[in-house]
Formats: structure tokens, C-alpha cells, sequence
């Protein structure tokens, strides 16, 4: 059986391309802000996981994109601050327990993480989802890669996405070097897609 085609979207000088239809990205949530979904906030750090805090980012101004302005509580603490430089090459995945590719993928990611040592940096985002839903997701996916949370769908919005999943390649100074459109599909075209964009060698 042949691979269904993905769409991706290019991105020049960290600025999304427009006119690439949302719903190809993969699933929807069946309503704004996902099944019970809950806004942001500090409580998050506070909840028990086995996911990593998220790692302190350097003090320096990041490449402007259109995730500016967008900061983002980690579940086990810290923050994903797309204002401030990441400091290393780093690979987003954003992910919700209602999303059916998620579940495939988000193993994957955690592939990807392990193999990623001081290189790169692998962070999830829980997008439009709520906490119980996804710190209970992520433990059934045995995943403990540090993972910010998204509740209403922040960024999601700002990229003028409404489905997931999609995965982000940030440089080191934060830039939008290629977002990724849909389902990944093996750790093999994760780690190719972080030597194309990030050029990244795992």
C-alpha cells in the first residue's frame, strides 16, 4: 500500500506561506479548544508527569516569526518562550490526545529525542487539549520529552493551522526554518527532515 501524499509547508525568511489548507494537516478537534480543553497556566508545572522540564533558553532575543509574543507553560516547569533564541537547533511537535496521527507519531518523537543528545533539542507542545487528557496521553505514549502547554490552540492559531499534527524546525536563533505538515512517519524521515532543515546529523 502506497503512502497517502503530505502536504508541507515551506516557509521563507521564518514567515509561513499562506493558502495551504488547514484540514491537511491531519485531524481536527471535533470543537474550538478540543475536548475539554483549559487555558494555560502556571498550575501546569505543578502537575505530576513523567515529562522533563523544559530547559531554560538563553537570555537573547529570537529571530521574529509569527510565533512572537507566544510563551508557553512546560508541564514539570520552565517555559517555551518564542521570543528568546532557542540556543540550539530545536524540533517542535505539536500533539493533543484527540488527534488519532498523534498517537503514531508521538513515539516517534521520543525516538527522535533519544537520539538527538546535545544536537538538537525536542520539545512537544499539547495543543488545544486539557491537562488530564494529555499528561494521560503522554504517559500511555512513554513519553518524557519536555512538552509546553497549548490549551486554546495559541499557536496553532498564530501559524493558521486548525488540524494536527505538525512538527516545527527551529534554528538556533529561533527562525522558523521549515514546518512539517502532517504525520511522521518513522524516525528515519525525522532525523532526515532535521539534517535538510537544520542540518543536524543524528
Amino acid at each position: 500500500m502506497s503512502r497517502r501524499p503530505r502536504a508541507r509547508a515551506a516557509l521563507l525568511t521564518g514567515a509561513l506561506v499562506t493558502g495551504v489548507p488547514a484540514l491537511l494537516a491531519g485531524c481536527t478537534s471535533t470543537a474550538a479548544g478540543g475536548p475539554d480543553a483549559a487555558p494555560a497556566s502556571t498550575a501546569v508545572a505543578d502537575v505530576d508527569t513523567g515529562l522533563t522540564a523544559c530547559a531554560e533558553q538563553p537570555d537573547q532575543p529570537a529571530a521574529t516569526t509569527d510565533l512572537s509574543g507566544i510563551a508557553l507553560p512546560c508541564f514539570s516547569g520552565g517555559t517555551l518562550d518564542f521570543d528568546r533564541a532557542q540556543g540550539t537547533p530545536t524540533v517542535v511537535n505539536l500533539w493533543a490526545s484527540w488527534c488519532g496521527p498523534c498517537r503514531e507519531e508521538l513515539p516517534l518523537v521520543q525516538q527522535l529525542a533519544d537520539a538527538a543528545g546535545d544536537r538538537l533539542r525536542v520539545v512537544g507542545v499539547a495543543s488545544q487539549d486539557g491537562v488530564p487528557q494529555s499528561t494521560s496521553f503522554a504517559a500511555d505514549a512513554d513519553v518524557t520529552f519536555p512538552s509546553a502547554f497549548d490549551g486554546d490552540g495559541t499557536a496553532m492559531t498564530a501559524l493558521g493551522f486548525a488540524a494536527l499534527p505538525y512538527t516545527l524546525f527551529l534554528a538556533a536563533d529561533g527562525s522558523i526554518a521549515h514546518v512539517e505538515v502532517g504525520q511522521v512517519e518513522s524516525l528515519a524521515e525525522f532525523e532526515q527532515l532535521v539534517g535538510e532543515h537544520l542540518d543536524v546529523q543524528l
